[in-house]
């Protein structure tokens, strides 16, 4: 297949755009060409989404669009206008902020938010995109639901921040409940699921979860992949700051989400743990 990915130089796309060849597809990436070097054997198409610069795909067609970058109507309404009808699928991928609570039913589409997108505001506009998705490519509309994700060459404060608190060794202060629930998805299985769903031309909606854990249980995960010895100390948050991963008791069952059946065998949790602090460590690409 020839894949455009909307985005691919970022921490999801990355993944995605590095499991394509492997089952020999060809992904073409649309982007600002700020990170050129990342994937120099790519063919990459130079634009500006968010400034309305979609010169670039005014020709030329794709079996599937991954759309890995659009979080307001907008966003998604311009890439699907450039497109036309040149592209095979249109792969949006979401969040499962758009659950409402921890049932299967979607929050209220909210199609005027500006940014900074908040709690409010982000899991209400991407169903709103989902929906413009659906409306527009119909039986060729796919759409993916990650819940957070972990993995190589994500720099946000998540998993990597926990992974090098452990491999510090001795005592570890969370902030927050030991007991609270954890639940993150490596980017490669999400990559997988992704390429999974096109190569079967799979319409619909897939949410894309890991194993489940508590955060000591975290903790201790990240210690073993470490190699070191940890004492988990819970201590009160400091007031106007979030701790990576530390959620409400009210969100607490919002993080047991049901992964596809699609997504099948998953990365355990230890070797996503490895294989992040290998990569800060400068071990692995």
């Amino acid at each position: 297949m020839r894949v455009l990915v909307l985005g691919g130089t970022g921490f999801v796309g990355r993944a995605i755009v590095s499991r394509l060849p492997a089952g020999g597809h060809e992904p073409v990436l649309f982007n600002r060409g700020t990170h050129r070097d990342m994937f120099p054997e790519v063919e990459q198409l130079i634009g500006d989404r968010y400034a309305g610069d979609f010169a670039a795909l005014k020709t030329g067609s794709w079996d599937a669009v991954v759309d890995v970058t659009s979080y307001l109507p907008r966003d998604v309404a311009g890439a699907m206008d450039a497109v036309g009808d040149r592209a095979g699928r249109y792969l949006f991928i979401s969040s499962h902020a758009v659950f409402d609570g921890a049932g299967p039913g979607l929050r209220e589409p909210i199609r005027d938010a500006e940014w900074p997108l908040t709690n409010d505001t982000y899991g209400p506009s991407k169903v709103a995109c989902e929906q413009d998705v659906t409306a527009r490519f119909g039986d060729r509309a796919t759409i993916v639901r990650p819940c957070k994700v972990a993995g190589p060459h994500d720099t946000q404060e998540g998993l990597l921040h926990w992974v090098r608190a452990a491999a510090a060794g001795g005592r570890v202060e969370l902030p927050g409940d030991p007991d609270q629930p954890i639940q993150l998805v490596d980017s490669r299985d999400l990559a997988e699921l992704v390429v999974r769903l096109l190569v079967d031309d799979k319409p619909g909606a897939y949410t894309a979860a890991g194993d489940q854990t508590t955060f000591s249980g975290l903790i201790r995960i990240c210690a073993e992949a470490a190699g070191t010895e940890v004492e988990i100390v819970p201590v009160a948050a400091e007031p106007g700051k979030h701790a990576p991963l530390v959620r409400d008791r009210e969100a607490w069952p919002t993080l047991h989400r049901t992964p596809a059946p699609e997504m099948l065998p998953l990365t355990p949790l230890l070797t996503t743990a490895r294989d992040v602090l290998a990569w800060d460590r400068g071990e692995s690409r």
